[in-house]
């Protein structure tokens, strides 16, 4: 058999064809039979190579399955959906959605490979727990995460795989369950459908952008977090803060809140191992903007350490409460976002504390060379706190409303 070789021509596959002819009738077992199998999978290879069967379309062998089953347009209406879907689906007017192979699989026995035109091709498994319907796909389409079509709502699973495959590759991404035992600090009215949806995109932002450099674990210190702070005295800060972190290979990536979120910020990281830190903007105040980075720092300095599955996601409206772990940490990370923007031994000596004049503002901020606004929002929180009824109208001059999104193209329209 030295002269059996890969079939690469039509002339060797002629040949291969008249020899395996003259071996047709060789015993298994002989050199002649063994010649006759190998020659046999050689040509097999060729053929499938050369000549490949194409698969049936997926209408054709829908209409098939109905036909040897003897049903009508209306059998498929509990597989498909309603009538005018068989009817659309059957016409080539729509498209088969993930549902509805599912359904024509499960029931009429229909290879997935054919209807999703891939011989190659497998059903994704499906995800326990989720109610695709549920995502906010409308609240999506508003802010250019997804396109729009007719029949949004019926490709959820797709789209949302779609962006699910961005942020970890596999399109695969369990639902979690946002409540205390999950490292949150979150509205009670939250929506979760919508807040994963927010950290799906964030995290697959965050994995198509370049960054400057690469994050060394021990990086974000409170040191690291008080140098950062001072960036606030310049009047492109936000941005200036984005450009460092990018330097040090953490991604900032702002983008707006979908509607029941209640979000101001969230701390994550990559399956590649890049931190990434999200931010809503949702109150356009350069003192919230500059907290609830620190907020997010901290809990990867703190917390995540490494790891892709821990997740922080925080309503800093919220105070985080007594006793559990979580709350312990979200109240480290308030405490190391307080100390890099204010330490504490500097803000229970200063005047400002029990005289809050724009003078005892200005004076601070000087000080410590940060923006005034955050000076102006340590004063409101902790007035706040003390219960002072208005509060929150103190130094409104200071906290800059307005100051803080335009720095970032992601709301220049």
């Amino acid at each position: 058999m030295d002269d059996v070789k890969l079939i690469k021509t039509e002339a060797q596959y002629e040949a291969a064809l008249a020899r395996a002819f003259d071996l047709m009738n060789a015993r298994k077992g002989t050199p002649e039979g063994d010649e006759l199998e190998l020659r046999s999978k050689l040509i097999e290879d060729y053929e499938d190579q050369k000549f490949p069967i194409d698969l049936p379309d997926p209408i054709t062998a829908i209409k098939f399955a109905m036909e040897q089953a003897s049903l009508k347009q209306v059998d498929l209406i509990p597989i498909i959906g309603s009538r005018s879907k068989v009817s659309e689906v059957l016409s080539g007017k729509r498209n088969l959605t993930l549902k509805m192979i599912r359904a024509l699989n499960n029931y009429l026995g229909i290879p997935a490979e054919v209807l999703i035109k891939d011989p190659q091709g497998s059903l994704p498994p499906e995800l326990a727990g989720i109610q695709w319907h549920k995502y906010p796909l409308s609240g999506m389409k508003k802010l250019g995460w997804i396109e729009g079509a007719r029949d949004m709502k019926d490709r959820a699973e797709e789209i949302m795989r779609a962006l699910m495959k961005l942020a970890v590759d596999s399109g695969d991404l369990p639902l979690p369950h946002y409540r205390k035992n999950n490292q949150t600090r979150v509205n009670a009215k939250t929506d979760q459908y919508a807040l994963h949806a927010w950290c799906i995109h964030i995290l697959g932002k965050a994995r198509s952008k370049t960054l400057d450099g690469s994050f060394t674990p021990g990086t974000v210190t409170p040191n690291f977090m008080g140098e950062l702070a001072k960036l606030s005295a310049f009047r492109e800060g936000p941005k200036l803060a984005q450009e460092h972190l990018s330097r040090h290979g953490i991604a900032l990536i702002i983008a707006e809140h979908l509607p029941r979120t209640h979000l101001d910020g969230a701390a994550m990281m990559t399956i590649e191992g890049t931190p990434v830190i999200g931010m809503t903007l949702r109150y356009d105040r350069l003192d919230n903007f500059w907290f609830c980075l620190m907020h997010e720092l901290a809990h990867i300095g703190r917390h995540i350490d490494g790891d892709s599955h821990t997740l922080f996601v925080d309503d800093l409206t919220l105070i985080a409460g007594e006793g559990d772990d979580v709350d312990r940490q979200e109240k480290e990370a308030d405490e190391w976002a307080e100390e890099a923007l204010i330490p504490k031994e500097i803000w229970n000596r200063h005047p400002v504390k029990y005289e809050a004049t724009p003078l005892n503002v200005m004076a601070l901020a000087h000080q410590l060379k940060i923006s005034p606004s955050i000076v102006a929002g340590r004063v409101r929180y902790e007035r706040h706190k003390d219960g002072f009824k208005n509060a929150y109208r103190l130094l409104t001059k200071f906290v800059k409303n307005g100051e803080v999104q335009h720095h970032f193209k992601e709301f220049s329209s």
